[in-house]
């Protein structure tokens, strides 16, 4: 198992996203406990993504199961059987050469592009695990059309929010 793992994935399994459900806080911290075990977490090597992680989580001490997966990741970051590192390059800020589609690049939230990039360069193309950020709904079908798949975690919480964002619009499909 291989993924690229978006941020909300640690925060939804501290406990740091109070809107979603019991079950998606379960199965975040089950997928970060297995991901520890079993999987190889896949970064970029200039370590924005763990610079998020950081910039959004507590590490001394480390308080939630998210917390405790980014130690142990960053005690990992040299060992290949754990974690990977692709190259991405940034064209200009939160712009990657590497990102799979430049039509989606522009409506795409910034923060959020380099997990796309980061799937998109290494040569595998892991799924990017998602939690509960709903604008990912509209960009799941052009990102999986460029061969990068997103997997949402907690499905019905996604949805979910996407209403309540997003009234007026009607709900997109989930991936298969």
């Amino acid at each position: 198992m291989k993924a690229v793992i978006d941020t909300n994935v640690l925060l939804v399994a501290n406990g740091q996203h109070g809107d979603v459900s019991e079950d998606c806080v379960i199965e975040c911290v089950q997928r970060l406990h297995n991901m520890q075990s079993a999987g190889i977490t896949v970064i970029d090597d200039s370590y924005r993504i763990l610079g998020e992680y950081q910039n959004k989580t507590r590490l001394n001490p480390p308080k939630g199961p998210g917390d405790v997966f980014l130690k142990w990741l960053l005690r990992n970051t040299g060992n290949p059987y754990h974690v990977e590192q692709v190259q991405i390059t940034e064209i200009t800020q939160d712009c990657f050469a590497e990102f799979p589609d430049p039509a989606l690049e522009s409506i795409f939230d910034a923060p959020d592009r380099k997990f796309a990039a980061v799937a998109h360069a290494h040569p595998e193309r892991p799924p990017v695990w998602q939690a509960a950020d709903c604008k990912w709904l509209d960009w799941w079908s052009a990102l999986q059309e460029r061969g990068v798949r997103v997997e949402f975690l907690c499905p019905d919480d996604a949805c979910g929010f996407y209403r309540n964002k997003f009234p007026s619009k009607p709900l997109p499909e989930l991936p298969d």
